[in-house]
């Protein structure tokens, strides 16, 4: 029986498309089961999309925080060249 969506990790998402995919390539899926394995695909995806948009949010994040927003100016007037 297939995961919940909802408890999957985008890790168990992935081994379940790969499971689909090589149950599809070596013709273990029937004509009658092919719509459901298409259909379970489509939802396996959309989850991956979902936690690698919130992850990439996540770590944006971290990088516009005030401390990592820029590189700091020199206070000395220079233009931050090494010569």
């Amino acid at each position: 029986m297939n995961k919940d969506l909802k408890d999957m990790t985008y890790r168990e998402a992935t081994q379940e498309l790969e499971e689909i995919l090589r149950a599809i390539e070596n013709d273990a899926v029937d004509v009658d089961e092919l719509t459901q394995k298409v259909q379970r695909s489509s939802q396996l995806i959309k989850l991956c999309k979902e936690k690698l948009r919130k992850a990439e949010k996540a770590i944006d994040q971290v990088f516009n925080e005030e401390n990592c927003e820029a590189p700091a100016k020199p206070q000395d007037g220079s233009a931050g060249t090494l010569f």
